[in-house]
């Protein structure tokens, strides 16, 4: 009889553990590779009063992402400062130059996430992402919202900020230019 309640014992603590398992397996975040052919960083700058954009590509990195397991969620994401294209060729150049990007010395603009959190709002796949945005080898923390759609096999992530650039050393100030320069994100992510 011993022996029974030990072999009935054994197999329940076997069965938990294996349950344990299973839930650890599917509530933990899945790697993902950004791709940069569905990828797109968007930047809008006001220049003499009219807005002025530009992109930038070569998206890289790293993301660790379930919306049943936020705390293991993570981002490290970087996109090459080399490939600034504002569809004007001399503004591109002054651009990447030293005054600007300088994008020899500091060759990509770096995001790496601290903290993925819930919104309140209703509709599902609205995220907060606290983190740190390297340009120019200058730090700042930054918190905005976004979007993280499903697609085949990963995930389109969507959101916009506005930073200073100022605070970057991004070109000086000016009175033709603008301080705040508005950021949009598209990131296509999928399973690594």
């Amino acid at each position: 009889m011993k022996h029974l309640a030990k072999l009935n014992m054994f197999t329940m603590l076997k069965s938990l553990l294996i349950l344990s398992l299973f839930i650890t397996i599917n509530t933990s975040a899945q790697n993902y590779k950004p791709v940069d052919s569905g990828s797109k960083v968007h930047f809008v700058i006001k220049n003499f009063g009219i807005a002025t954009g530009g992109d930038l590509s070569g998206t890289q990195g790293t993301i660790l992402f379930s919306p049943d397991s936020l705390a293991r969620c993570s981002f490290d994401v970087t996109v090459a400062a080399s490939t600034v294209n504002t569809d004007n060729v001399m503004r591109d150049k002054s651009l990447t130059s030293d005054e600007y990007f300088d994008a020899t010395k500091y060759p990509v603009l770096r995001l790496v996430s601290t903290k993925i959190a819930n919104t309140n709002k209703t509709d599902s796949g609205f995220y907060y992402f606290t983190g740190n945005l390297t340009i120019k080898g200058i730090t700042k923390t930054i918190t905005f919202p976004f979007h993280a759609d499903k697609i085949n096999d990963g995930y389109q992530f969507t959101g916009n900020f506005d930073i200073d650039r100022i605070e970057y050393g991004v070109g000086e100030k000016s009175m033709v230019l603008s301080n705040k320069v508005a950021v949009y994100l598209k990131i296509a992510a999928k399973k690594n």
